[in-house]
């Protein structure tokens, strides 16, 4: 391979010609492991599925309340090889993954070198990725895929070296979702200093990964009030003593009228609301519950962003609508100081990775 585009469509395979898309947008990449010059290749440890891409899989392939792991396995299997990456063909999302550096070619801008451990911050869903050991060490239950194999990384990827001070699984539970709390960050501070108020905060899906980084971030930004929203009181019981939100309120999010009542008796409505759960329907309650002038971010995959923005107009919601795409400048480094900093926060986040381990074993 010599010729090379930093955005890599020299990788896209399918369409080609007048119709040639950006490998997010590709039907199927070159995963060749050859390397050009602004290329890295990355040896593969572990997969990490979005949660809106497994969830629909598990989903699709669950009978009676029982999930065919190995259903699951075999279709993931079947959509790497066929695509030449990790893209769910009815979410268009992917994941990430770590692993550790391979080989650098001579004109890489990413500053990474051979044996680095490095998660990279860019989906799967535009990273071309080859599977060699069939995922004979996943059973299909969970998120996180055990793998053997390469990706490559163009010259605008992005990728971080895994922190010495923290399990690298753990690392890479925080960085799979760190655009969420950067994000939350620079629009409570925009708030605050437009308005000369701090915001109330409200969060749907608090509990979940990107959600409580979320609450954690709008704290340390001077958000006045957060709210957690969560659908059930086994999710309600775990941010209870974690400091992450000054009220929890129990709500289907899908719900236009429980979700406002819920979020409007919990101090709201909120000045911004980010909405974190993989499920959709979730657009007009997330909208209705918003002050006029406030802001909704949207950080699920599950999002139907023409329901979002025809349902804006039907409301008459005079709101501001954001998509999370993930990236921040600095978006790695604020989420794990979170996580170093912020005792709710870790306390979520190894509890949802020990109870993952405890799954696959």
């Amino acid at each position: 391979m010599t010729a090379t585009s930093p955005v890599g469509l020299h990788r896209v395979l399918e369409p080609t010609g007048a119709s040639v898309s950006l490998p997010q947008a590709a039907r199927r990449l070159d995963a060749r492991p050859e390397i050009g010059a602004d290329e890295v290749r990355i040896d593969v440890e572990v997969l990490n599925l979005d949660a809106a891409s497994y969830r629909q899989l598990a989903e699709k392939h669950t009978t009676r309340g029982h999930v065919d792991g190995a259903a699951v396995r075999a279709e993931v299997l079947e959509i790497i090889t066929e695509r030449g990456k990790m893209q769910n063909p009815v979410t268009g999302s992917g994941g990430m993954l770590i692993g550790r550096v391979a080989k650098v070619g001579p004109d890489s801008p990413l500053g990474l070198a051979v044996g680095d451990h490095v998660a990279t911050l860019v989906s799967l869903s535009l990273t071309p990725l080859q599977v060699t050991d069939g995922l004979r060490d996943w059973d299909g239950l969970g998120e996180r895929v055990p793998a053997r194999g390469h990706a490559i990384l163009f010259g605008r990827s992005i990728a971080a070296r895994l922190p010495e001070d923290l399990d690298p699984q753990l690392a890479l539970m925080v960085m799979d979702v760190c655009g969420a709390p950067a994000l939350v960050s620079r629009v409570v501070t925009e708030h605050r200093d437009r308005a000369g108020v701090a915001p109330v905060v409200a969060v749907l899906g608090g509990a979940g990964k990107s959600g409580s980084l979320s609450l954690a971030a709008a704290g340390a930004a001077g958000a006045a009030r957060r709210i957690a929203v969560v659908p059930v009181q086994r999710e309600a019981d775990l941010l209870e003593g974690s400091g992450l939100a000054d009220e929890v309120a129990i709500a289907d999010a899908r719900s236009p009228l429980g979700l406002h009542a819920a979020v409007e008796r919990a101090g709201g409505p909120a000045d911004v609301t980010v909405v974190c759960v993989d499920v959709p329907g979730c657009e007009q309650p997330a909208i209705l519950a918003t002050a006029q002038g406030g802001t909704v971010i949207f950080f699920s995959m599950a999002t139907n962003f023409a329901a979002a923005a025809l349902g804006a107009e039907g409301l008459a919601a005079d709101v501001r609508m954001l998509v999370g795409n993930g990236y921040v400048p600095g978006h790695a480094d604020l989420a794990l100081d979170l996580l170093r900093t912020t005792p709710g926060v870790r306390a979520l986040f190894e509890s949802r990775l020990a109870g993952e381990q405890t799954g696959a074993s």
